[in-house]
């Protein structure tokens, strides 16, 4: 425990600007039309392709013996995967939305 307030006392700049980022970031996104939810979802979930990249750097990293990096790598590169191809999901169907029926 005294590891925690140690690191939060060396940190406390770091501290306040993360909680600064999450109050800016409930404004920002409780102020958006709910119109606009889906797209956004979509292309942030289109984003999160990155957390593939770096999965695939961490396991990359990795010593063969340290199988926690290892599993915590696959099992991100799986989640992230998941969240991609969700996000496209999501945009197909919105997209489908708009087009004419027959």
């Amino acid at each position: 425990m005294t590891e925690l307030i140690d690191f939060i006392a060396n940190n406390l700049q770091m501290v306040y600007i993360i909680i600064l980022m999450i109050f800016v970031g409930v404004e920002i996104i409780g102020h958006v039309p709910a119109v606009l939810h889906t797209p956004l979802m979509s292309g942030a979930n289109a984003i999160h392709g990155v957390i593939i990249i770096g999965a695939i750097l961490v396991m990359l990293g990795a010593e063969p013996e340290n199988k926690i990096a290892l599993a915590l790598g696959f099992v991100a590169v799986i989640l992230g995967t998941l969240n991609v191809v969700g996000g496209f999901v999501v945009t197909d169907r919105m997209l489908e939305m708009f087009k004419k029926k027959k």
